[in-house]
């Protein structure tokens, strides 16, 4: 239905900054939206940012004001730019897109990425 493509995790030291892009591609999906989730060592996966197909961005509060989501419409990517990283950003990454395969939902989640925060 769709496949997710997940790139620019990696290490980085506390106070640097990476982007994050997930792709999003295949036949017959509308995409309502698309976002960034994490999954900390021993912890629950948690919303990090969201984007709607209509542009309305909504953020964790741990990352609001560091972190920008923005979407490239033509080409079904999300992009996440994380400044100013601290080491408790250090998770696995996974994108998630939500909308519509035909009419059914679609809930899709990449295999994930890894950023390492070094202080």
């Amino acid at each position: 239905q769709v496949q997710l493509m997940e790139s620019g995790g990696g290490l980085v030291q506390a106070g640097g900054s990476l982007r994050l892009s997930c792709a999003a591609s295949g036949s017959d999906i509308r995409l309502t939206a698309l976002g960034w989730f994490r999954q900390a060592p021993g912890k629950q996966r948690e919303l990090v940012a969201t984007i709607t197909s209509g542009g309305f961005a909504v953020y964790a509060d741990s990352v609001r004001g560091r972190f920008t989501i923005s979407k490239d419409y033509d080409r079904d990517t999300a992009y996440l730019i994380m400044n100013r990283l601290k080491s408790e950003d250090t998770a696995v990454y996974y994108c998630n897109a939500r909308g519509f395969y035909y009419t059914e939902p679609l809930d899709a989640w990449g295999q994930g990425t890894l950023v390492t925060v070094s202080s």
